[in-house]
Formats: structure tokens, C-alpha cells, sequence
């Protein structure tokens, strides 16, 4: 298989912040927007520098979106962040209404997702927010796996002219992906290739579907493992390739399996090409308070657990 290195844990939250200062020198159209969150949505650096083109809303996320989606009318690409708690949950409505519906281009940057947010616990560590998300006509759904991936996701969402939802986290994560990489929206990361099962990973557990492919060609088991970082548009013709080759699936996220990547392939391949499939995520419960190391394995979210779902979909077969 292709050996991945990690040159360096690295938060993906600062991922984004150095892409959008990056942003903010080369386009004068790129404004933010922040719900009392600077230091931890990695914000600062663009504020300090673009004050004209930074507005902090306050802990009022619903007024921050529809003012956003107002500055589009004239031009603007604007950056709205918060955590993806509030970022989702807090202001579906005005996403909806506001955003999607009248096909607004505000990219929203959603941090600390999922579990890994850790020990702020079950309130703070939204499981539902790709399955609302993705759920919403016109919405572009990302979800990065490191800091290189995230950084060159925020750059190529500013490109695009329609509402995006960037999510990234808080913790440091291996950053394992190429620095300069080139980032197509919609369009899947073959990360090895192989004969017995596909894996299909995305955010943090890309990195733990590496480390289990690892583990299971000691054992003689060929594992695929594709990088699913856009789950809105989903590359449709990577996943079928790829199961047509390995007549099995694993899933692997962040989420809860109901409404994230594993419901999304799953549609998939009930439609058009009927494959056993295991899915790793959070099963319909909150989480909770601990490290994200703690949390990821009790909730079964590495890739001790990627393994053993590869060996038990292959006897399916």
C-alpha cells in the first residue's frame, strides 16, 4: 500500500484560519463574520488585518447569518464561523430560509465538529450536522481531513458561487495529506487501491482508515481506502468503481450514522449495485465529556474498529 507520513499534528480549524487570511490579501470581495469566537475559530489574523471587512456579531449567530447572506447581494463572498453546534442546530432557519432557498454564497465554517470537540461535552459536540446540512437544497457539504485538506478546501469554496458548509475540528490531528494539493469539489481522494473491501472514510477517521488499511494487509486483506471529503455533492462514480472492484464497504465518520456518509453510500448502492456494508459512527446517542482519544474509542471511532468492520463485511460478501 502507499505509506502516508504525518509531518505534524495540526489542528484543522487552523487550516482555515490561514486560508482565509490567505483569501483576505488576494480577494477584497472575501468578508467575515464571527460569532464571539475569534481565537477559536482562527479568525484573528484575518481581523486584525481586514478590520473594514470584519464584523464580529456576538453571541447572536441567527442576525450573523442574515446579514452575511445580505452582503452577497452585493458581491461579497462572506465567511460566517462559529462552532458547528451553533453553526447548524442554532440557525437552521435562517440557513434555510436565508441561504439555501434564495441560493446565497456564504460559506459557513463550521468548528469543532462531531466528538474530538472533547471534554466541552454532549451540548457542544453536534453528531447531526452533515445529515442537516446535506439535507438542504443547494448546500455543499465539506468535511476535510487534516490541516493541508482543510486549508485547500476553504481556498476552493471561496471559488465556487453557492452556499458551502466547511466543517473542521478543535483538536491536533495528523496532518498527513499534501501541502499544495490541488482541492475539486465533489470529486473523491483514492488514497490506495485494493481488491477485498472499500473504505470510505471521511474527516478525522481518513487518517484512521490509513492506519487500519495498515493493519490489515499485515493480514493479508487489500483495502481501498477513498477519501470522501466532499459528502455534498458525494462522488458517485468513485464509490461504485471502487465497490465494483471489492463487492464490500466500510464506512467510517465523525457522525451519527443516521443522516451522514454512511446513509449517503448506502443510498447509493441500495439504488444501483446491492453490497454488504458496515458502517462506523456514533449510533443514535449524545456524547459525552473526555479526551477525544477516550471519547473516539468508546464511541468505536478508530481504526481498531475500521478493521474488525473490514473482516466481517468480507464474510458477508
Amino acid at each position: 500500500m502507499i505509506k502516508y507520513t504525518d509531518s505534524g499534528k495540526k489542528d484543522t480549524r487552523s487550516g482555515f484560519g490561514d486560508a482565509l487570511t490567505e483569501l483576505g490579501q488576494k480577494n477584497d470581495n472575501v468578508v467575515a463574520f464571527c460569532a464571539d469566537l475569534i481565537g477559536s475559530i482562527k479568525m484573528g489574523d484575518f481581523a486584525k488585518n481586514h478590520p473594514e471587512r470584519f464584523f464580529q456579531s456576538g453571541i447572536a449567530e441567527a442576525n450573523m447569518v442574515g446579514v452575511a447572506a445580505g452582503t452577497t447581494i452585493g458581491g461579497k463572498i462572506p465567511f460566517i464561523g462559529t462552532f458547528a453546534a451553533f453553526a447548524t442546530g442554532r440557525v437552521y432557519d435562517q440557513i434555510r430560509q436565508s441561504v439555501a432557498y434564495s441560493n446565497k454564497n456564504v460559506k459557513i465554517a463550521a468548528s469543532h465538529a462531531g466528538l474530538t470537540l472533547g471534554e466541552d461535552g454532549a451540548t457542544h459536540q453536534i453528531l447531526e450536522d452533515i445529515g442537516l446540512m446535506k439535507m438542504l437544497p443547494n448546500m455543499t457539504v465539506i468535511n476535510p481531513c487534516d490541516y493541508n485538506q482543510t486549508k485547500a478546501a476553504t481556498l476552493a469554496s471561496a471559488n465556487l458561487n453557492g452556499p458551502v458548509y466547511l466543517r473542521f475540528g478543535r483538536p491536533k490531528v495528523a496532518n498527513f495529506t499534501p501541502e499544495n494539493q490541488t482541492f475539486e469539489i465533489g470529486k473523491a481522494v483514492n488514497f490506495n487501491e485494493g481488491t477485498d473491501v472499500s473504505i470510505f472514510a471521511t474527516g478525522h477517521l481518513v487518517w484512521e482508515a490509513v492506519q487500519a488499511c495498515e493493519e490489515l494487509e499485515k493480514e493479508g486483506i487489500s483495502a481501498e481506502i477513498i477519501n470522501i471529503h466532499t459528502i455534498k455533492p458525494i462522488d458517485k462514480k468513485a464509490i461504485l468503481d471502487s465497490v465494483k472492484k471489492t463487492g464490500a464497504v466500510v464506512t467510517a465518520e465523525e457522525h451519527m450514522l443516521n443522516g451522514g456518509l454512511g446513509d449517503s453510500i448506502a443510498q447509493i448502492l441500495g439504488r444501483e449495485l446491492p453490497t454488504p456494508i458496515e458502517m462506523i459512527g456514533v449510533d443514535d446517542t449524545f456524547g459525552e465529556s473526555g479526551t477525544p482519544e477516550q471519547l473516539l474509542e468508546k464511541y468505536g471511532l478508530n481504526a481498531k474498529n475500521i478493521v474488525a468492520a473490514a473482516k466481517k463485511v468480507i464474510t458477508r460478501k
